[in-house]
């Protein structure tokens, strides 16, 4: 996989460089490229953002250097996906990280200020994805996000591929109480049913924890389960 990074602050995407999407990277089972925004300007100062229409405050990211920015990674012609992160856009979730991870060719759009212009989005983006409800600076620290979340997804990042498939939202919950040594810590034991040895209780005991999890924590979600679980589509 391929994943270029269309930004104003190339230099916030150190992390990438450590753990397991940094020994990922080292294997080569994908490759994160920044693009520098800048590179793409107006003009010679490097301009490459300008007022808003309208007399709204802040700035807006300009249509010419993002439209270049995305035509030099060729993205169109490997039939990939430009994807722009926004809080107004589809909140990301786990489907969505692995439907991505089957892609060839990812641009991550690194929106700041207000925004990019609306021609952009209209144009070029294929997919608007949203962290959360909330704002933050800009589109770098989601670019990670969702680019930890792709990666991890791959084949032969993980050391063993089963870890995936155990994690929250990998079967549609929440992940189970995880214990290790020692058995009793600060009084409090392992539960008896994970020391007995006995596979099929310790299955039915995690499948009790993740549901009474997911009922406590993300009732939305343990709704729309028993909804989905009715009409027979889980």
């Amino acid at each position: 996989m391929r994943i270029d990074c269309i930004t104003i602050f190339p230099e916030m995407f150190s992390p990438l460089q450590h753990s397991i999407v940094g020994r990922a990277r080292n294997k080569g089972i994908f490759t994160f490229n920044t693009l520098y925004l800048r590179d793409f300007s107006i003009n010679d100062y490097g301009q490459v953002d300008d007022a808003p229409y309208g007399g709204e405050p802040g700035m807006v990211l300009r249509p010419e250097p993002l439209a270049r920015a995305i035509k030099s990674t060729g993205v169109k012609e490997d039939n990939g996906k430009v994807i722009y992160l926004t809080a107004d856009g589809i909140p990301f979730t786990h489907k969505i990280a692995s439907d991505l991870s089957k892609e060839s060719h990812l641009v991550l759009l690194c929106g700041h200020y207000k925004g990019i212009d609306e021609r952009i989005r209209e144009s070029y983006v294929d997919m608007e994805i949203s962290i959360g409800d909330f704002v933050v600076s800009g589109g770098e620290l989601p670019a990670m996000l969702l680019t930890d979340a792709v990666v991890r997804l791959l084949p032969g990042v993980l050391g063993k591929s089963e870890s995936g498939e155990t994690d929250s939202f990998a079967k549609g919950l929440l992940g189970w109480p995880v214990y290790t040594r020692p058995e009793v810590f600060e009084e409090k034991k392992v539960p008896e049913v994970l020391l007995s040895g006995h596979h099929k209780n310790i299955c039915a005991w995690r499948e009790a924890e993740s549901l009474k999890r997911t009922k406590e924590r993300r009732p939305d979600i343990y709704e729309k389960l028993k909804i989905d679980t009715k009409f027979g589509t889980t």
